[in-house]
């Protein structure tokens, strides 16, 4: 496909006021896009949006997992700009570590209702304007897609779905002159890495579980750049860092050994035994 100008089109982005979502919506904004920028809470939503311009950011209020306040937030969109071009299902959350057996139902069911249902319905309410517009869709997935997702099962869970929709979803827009990205991000230095990650008393343990070369933090402003680099060219796939890309297409002879590897791992065991030691703990999610 020839790229994608972004001068002068229209974005949504969810969970736009921090983090990955607030990058990717300055980085819009600095190709000439009008953003709007959805988040669960007005004030954060209006204060990014102020940062970005006072005539071409809008901030809305809006929970991704209710159809209904979707709907309004891009008809509000429409409303204000003229029409919507691009939407990225960014908003997400994940869980403090523990093992199935040990996690809150409470926390497993929300952090799927998040990150797959409230990605689905942001992609569905903002379909009929990507399809007349020949727009773009990105959807947020994660390294977590392809790795063993042991003492964060709902997380991984719910990267893989997304990873599943955004293909089906490119194939589906294609008639339609549209299309759509799957990002797949590693570790990126976001409030929700340092309230589920860094504050972890087994993070260094897990850390330490991942090849060093892998470790490597983005900034979140690098994060949207690669995404909005990945909607001008209307990329199948985005990944950061590029580093990762390499697992991603070796996953098939790969994972097989890593998870063998895991088995026998010593280390690894002892530190799936103090994710199961947790039913009893507060198991709060990033949001």
């Amino acid at each position: 496909m020839p790229r994608y100008d972004l001068d002068g089109k229209v974005a949504l982005v969810t969970g736009a006021a921090r983090g990955i979502g607030f990058g990717t919506a300055q980085a819009l904004t600095k190709r000439g896009a009008s953003v709007v920028i959805v988040d669960l809470d007005q004030d954060a939503a209006d204060r990014a949006a102020s940062q970005l311009s006072d005539t071409r950011a809008l901030g809305v209020a809006a929970d991704v997992t209710d159809r209904g306040a979707m709907q309004r937030a891009v008809a509000l969109t429409v409303e204000r700009f003229g029409g919507l071009d691009v939407v990225v299902a960014n908003a997400g959350i994940a869980s403090k570590g523990a093992t199935l057996r040990a996690m809150s139902t409470e926390s497993f069911d929300r952090v799927l209702d998040v990150n797959v249902m409230g990605v689905c319905r942001t992609v569905e309410v903002a379909l009929p304007q990507i399809v007349e517009r020949k727009g773009h869709v990105v959807v947020i997935a994660s390294i977590y897609a392809f790795m063993n997702g042991a003492g964060a099962i709902p997380y991984a869970m719910s990267k893989a779905a997304v990873e599943q929709l955004g293909r089906a979803l490119r194939l589906e827009l294609a008639p339609h002159g549209a299309s759509a990205s799957v990002a797949y991000f590693g570790f990126i230095d976001t409030e929700m890495v340092h309230r589920i990650i860094d504050a972890d008393p087994l993070a260094d343990d897990l850390m330490d579980s991942i090849p060093k070369l892998l470790r490597k933090r983005l900034k979140p402003a690098e994060a949207g750049e690669g995404i909005v680099r990945g909607i001008e060219k209307r990329a199948p796939r985005i990944i950061r860092p590029r580093r990762w890309a390499l697992l991603s297409v070796t996953r098939g002879f790969f994972n097989p050994l890593s998870d063998r590897r895991n088995e026998r791992d010593a280390t690894m065991l002892g530190i799936v035994e103090k994710l199961d030691a947790r039913a009893n703990e507060e198991q709060p999610t990033s949001a």
